[in-house]
């Protein structure tokens, strides 16, 4: 079970950046490492960390948020013997922020709901010293496209600009998926990207407004047809079958086998 004690959280953090100090002093790969080499780590455990989520394993979670803490702290470490920051610096910068970005909490503003709270969240954002200049300016170019999509869609609604009712985004979408099948007809690849992409907006779009977050639910789909053509694959062997040489309905077949198999999944 967690431990809730403060005093022992703090002794724990304490005794890891003690361990965190000794390995940067002593190993001969974390003294040379910068913050330009352990970037492409960074990326790898967060994704590892977004993987144990979606399976919902505590275990493999509680390993990936430790990972994600050495980076975080190794990027501390450097920065403070560059004597330009440390843990503490990062510690009260987000602890400033935190209670500046919820004036609902600390100060005399008020918000009734989480919806409130993102709309004075996106106000307070463009109010900041050296804040956004625009309202969508704040969403990284890196972030993948889906997740992107759905941040500048929220961005965007928390200062208004959204849909009065969200059963309207299904006329949307219609529309859209219209005119990819036009695309499609006329034969132009050039538009049929353009359009597709624009059908894959509204869906996000259509995602959001119905509180379903659209990486997760399309990753949670990914992982289904990754088990379900393991299956597959499985069953062929033990039949002596070689997949590239069965038919479609041979494989419809073992197809729905595992539907059957992981019912509700």
């Amino acid at each position: 079970m967690p431990n809730n004690s403060k005093d022992k959280k703090l002794q724990s953090f304490g005794e890891l950046l003690d361990v965190l100090d000794i390995l940067r002093e002593r190993c001969p790969w974390d003294s040379v490492q910068t913050n330009e080499s352990i970037r492409p780590n960074t990326i790898e455990e967060t994704m590892e960390l977004c993987e144990a989520i979606i399976e919902r394993d505590s275990v493999k979670m509680k390993k990936e948020l430790g990972d994600v803490l050495l980076h975080i702290l190794f990027y501390a470490v450097i920065g403070n013997e560059d004597g330009k920051f440390d843990i503490a610096d990062v510690c009260d910068s987000l602890k400033e922020k935190l209670i500046f970005r919820h004036p609902h909490i600390f100060g005399d503003t008020s918000a009734d709901n989480a919806q409130q709270v993102r709309e004075n969240w996106e106000v307070i954002k463009m109010k900041e010293k050296g804040g956004n200049k625009s309202v969508l300016s704040g969403v990284p170019s890196t972030l993948p496209s889906l997740i992107k999509a759905e941040r500048v869609q929220e961005k965007a609604a928390n200062v208004g600009f959204d849909w009065e009712n969200r059963e309207d985004v299904w006329d949307k979408v219609k529309e859209e998926i219209g005119e990819v099948e036009q695309e499609i007809k006329a034969g132009n690849a050039q538009n049929l990207e353009k359009e597709f992409g624009d059908l894959f907006f509204a869906m996000v779009n259509a995602a959001r407004l119905y509180g379903v977050r659209p990486d997760n639910a399309l990753e949670k789909t990914n992982l289904k047809f990754i088990a379900r053509f393991n299956h597959i694959e499985q069953r062929a062997k033990e039949k002596g079958l070689k997949i590239n040489e069965m038919t479609l309905a041979q494989m419809d077949e073992l197809w729905d086998e595992a539907k059957a198999l992981h019912k509700g999944e």
